[in-house]
């Protein structure tokens, strides 16, 4: 096991390790406070696994992450253990090898997730609780920077699109983020408009004001 593989592993381990400090399970129960995520949780299951096996089925190099999506649906607790279950699956459904089924799983999974989860922090606090930011920021903005630069990265440890031209590769890679940022923001706003519960990240009362609190009775 080579060094590179070694700090995946130990990256991999503590992101695990955070997460289920959180006891994220919590949040797949209904309950009194929220209806439960149980049904988001289990269709980011399957559309990162499929999207991570995709470029191999099709025999393209044009790999999605979902990293962004699962965030925003699930939060980043529950997203870890998703992400991960989805990049280490590729050893069977991509054929990857131990060392690069985990690779995948940190720049194309956690580090994404992880950067998504900060900025978007980062965004609320700058800007406050408003729809527009959290659509235009933590939806779209957000997304688009930590997906750039997490393709990049990726593309230099040997994961996802790779150019030999440097212009092209940044190219490349800020479409391919834009694409999937696109994608990423179209299905929050369908979901804020019309299934708020299946956004962790997202609040009636925090985002549209304390009017919009549920009744007692």
């Amino acid at each position: 096991m080579d060094a590179s593989t070694v700090v995946d592993l130990a990256l991999l381990a503590v992101a695990l390790a955070a997460a289920l400090v959180m006891r994220p399970w919590r949040l797949l129960r209904a309950g009194s406070a929220h209806p439960g995520l149980s049904t988001p949780f289990l269709a980011m299951l399957t559309i990162v696994a499929w999207l991570w096996s995709w470029p191999a089925a099709a025999a393209v190099p044009v790999q999605w992450s979902g990293a962004a999506l699962a965030v925003l649906t699930l939060g980043w607790p529950l997203a870890v253990p998703v992400l991960a279950v989805a990049g280490l699956s590729t050893m069977a459904t991509a054929g990857l090898s131990w060392a690069e089924a985990l690779s995948a799983t940190i720049w194309l999974g956690l580090m994404p997730a992880t950067a998504v989860l900060v900025l978007g922090q980062a965004v609320r606090a700058a800007l406050g609780t408003h729809p527009v930011v959290y659509l235009l920021g933590r939806a779209f903005a957000v997304p688009l920077v930590a997906l750039f630069v997490c393709t990049l990265g990726a593309a230099v440890t040997g994961q996802g699109l790779a150019a030999q031209d440097g212009e092209i590769q940044v190219v490349a890679a800020f479409l391919l983020a834009l694409g999937e940022t696109s994608w990423t923001c179209a299905i929050a706003s369908i979901l804020v408009a019309w299934r708020p519960q299946w956004l962790a990240t997202w609040s009636d009362v925090l985002y549209l004001g304390p009017r919009c609190r549920p009744s007692s009775g």
